[in-house]
């Protein structure tokens, strides 16, 4: 990791910053989820560097980005990434993303469809669509800054322990990852709410790029039911779907080898196509 690059750009008047592991490669950017930053797809750009350039962005309010005060929604945030792109100079790359992050991917291949080349989506659908609705819930915020709060009340260690014995099918680098982004995160991404801004009954038909969901086991916490894959696969038809048996949320954090023989194999077709 010592040989990656970072820096910042200025976007839509906040700055944000990036992760780069560089070289004259397609590039893969990588969106993560909320509370996340980018690092925490250390594991993930390791394995792709030889192969891509991998770029991983701190969405605002995350990592060691800047926090204004709103934007905390697909919109925006679809905007950001747009513009970190476009700052980058990256033409048409793989976008890949991880709940929030997936819902951004989406957002931005619907809103922007010459953007991105492909999309890949972990654990992520269009919430507030169809059979994927989620009602609005007007206490979100209060009680999303209360749990960062607690969070950072905590000692790093006492984070790792208590996430080890709450997903002990975690790596140790990932629990550190982990702990790490949530005393980075600031209180004010506590406005996120993914129910809200996209208007997916015309974003979602825009979406015309190569695009697979890597979906988690719904009796372990995965946020889409068949019903919703049949849903979202009617609007978005060249969308593919994989489902990995046994993996919860975060499909990468518990089972990474099969994550990622899944992710090589969709980045190898769309980029020798490209």
């Amino acid at each position: 990791m010592t040989a990656w690059q970072s820096g910042d750009v200025q976007v839509n008047g906040v700055r944000l910053y990036y992760t780069r592991t560089g070289g004259a490669k397609p590039p893969v950017v990588l969106a993560h989820g909320f509370s996340d930053d980018g690092l925490c797809w250390t594991p993930v750009a390791e394995v792709l560097q030889s192969d891509y350039d991998v770029i991983m962005v701190d969405a605002r309010g995350h990592g060691q980005s800047d926090a204004p005060e709103q934007g905390y929604n697909m919109v925006d945030m679809a905007g950001d990434l747009r513009g970190v792109i476009a700052a980058l100079g990256l033409h048409r790359p793989a976008v890949i993303g991880h709940s929030m992050g997936g819902g951004t991917t989406l957002a931005l291949a619907g809103l922007y469809p010459d953007v991105p080349g492909a999309i890949l989506l972990e654990d992520a659908a269009p919430l507030g669509f169809a059979a994927m609705r989620m009602p609005h819930d007007p206490n979100r915020h209060t009680r999303m800054v209360e749990w960062i709060t607690g969070l950072q009340s905590k000692s790093r260690e006492q984070l790792i322990a208590e996430q080890r014995a709450a997903t002990p099918a975690w790596s140790e680098d990932v629990l550190g990852l982990w702990a790490d982004a949530h005393l980075r995160l600031s209180p004010k991404a506590g406005s996120f709410d993914p129910t809200i801004a996209v208007d997916w009954p015309v974003v979602l038909p825009r979406i015309t790029c190569p695009a697979l969901l890597i979906a988690a086991d719904p009796d372990r916490g995965g946020m889409i039911s068949v019903e919703s894959v049949a849903v979202f696969q009617s609007v978005v038809p060249q969308l593919r779907v994989i489902t990995i048996a046994g993996a919860g949320h975060c499909v990468r954090y518990e089972q990474l080898g099969r994550y990622m023989d899944i992710v090589r194999g969709f980045l190898a077709g769309v980029t020798a196509t490209a």
